[in-house]
């Protein structure tokens, strides 16, 4: 499937990716300011009231990439190019969170060639961390400022689960509270799923969209995978991703 992407496109996408954060990162970090913070009182095409840095962040990931293909953001939509290339973002993953100063938000970058995707990028604003998959790579996590790698070995210790929108589900929270099953709401989605590696499971449920999922789903390819028009459920553990995706099957 990748044989007619050269070796230069795809090492110059990686850098394309990898700088754009930084830069977005670097501004969050010293140059933020009370209007980055106020609504733009734009609808985006997610459906959502943006923020300021929501469009700015935007802009900065299309001025990086667009020159990688066709661009589908949750903030402009669809930019085309006519490339075989789809590059799907979302600019800040957890919008919320970063207006409540809540260090639980980020970036969500997937590159979709065709009908495929092929690489997954999600950045946690919030700590300089970053995790990806490229091209058939090797999951990487590292400290992107200073290139360290982290470790990526499946947390067998985890004791609690991630459950996105729980407060929608209130029956599914039944069934998990009656199994003594724990969770963790936490409100950035890519960056829960991306890290499912780390939980128990993650579930999320409601208006899946693009731009939320698709980084993440290639990131955890080797994972459970349970997904319907309205479900998303991403474990390592079999027995507890068997007995989820009961719950909501019934939902």
């Amino acid at each position: 499937m990748l044989t007619n992407i050269t070796d230069l496109y795809k090492n110059n996408f990686i850098k394309a990716v990898l700088s754009s954060n930084k830069e977005l990162y670097t501004y969050i970090h010293t140059n933020l300011n009370s209007n980055d913070l106020s609504y733009s009182n734009t609808i985006g095409y997610g459906g959502d009231n943006s923020l300021n840095i929501d469009l700015y962040a935007e802009e900065l990931f299309i001025k990086h990439l667009k020159t990688f293909g066709n661009i589908y953001s949750e903030e402009c939509g669809f930019i085309d190019t006519k490339s075989d290339f789809n590059i799907i973002i979302d600019p800040i993953d957890g919008s919320d969170n970063f207006m409540s100063n809540l260090p639980y938000y980020g970036t969500s970058i997937a590159l979709k060639y065709k009908d495929n995707i092929i690489a997954g990028f999600v950045y946690n604003l919030a700590n300089d961390t970053m995790i990806y998959k490229a091209f058939d790579s090797n999951i990487i996590s590292l400290k992107l400022f200073n290139s360290s790698k982290l470790d990526l070995n499946i947390n067998r210790l985890s004791k609690i689960g991630i459950f996105e929108r729980a407060y929608a589900y209130p029956t599914i929270c039944q069934k998990l509270y009656e199994n003594k099953i724990k969770y963790r709401s936490p409100g950035a989605v890519a960056l829960s799923l991306s890290n499912a590696k780390n939980y128990d499971f993650v579930l999320f449920c409601g208006d899946i969209r693009e731009f939320d999922i698709a980084a993440a789903l290639y990131i955890c390819s080797d994972l459970f995978i349970y997904k319907t028009h309205k479900n998303l459920l991403i474990s390592k553990n079999k027995l507890k991703f068997e007995l989820i995706k009961e719950f909501i099957k019934e939902e």
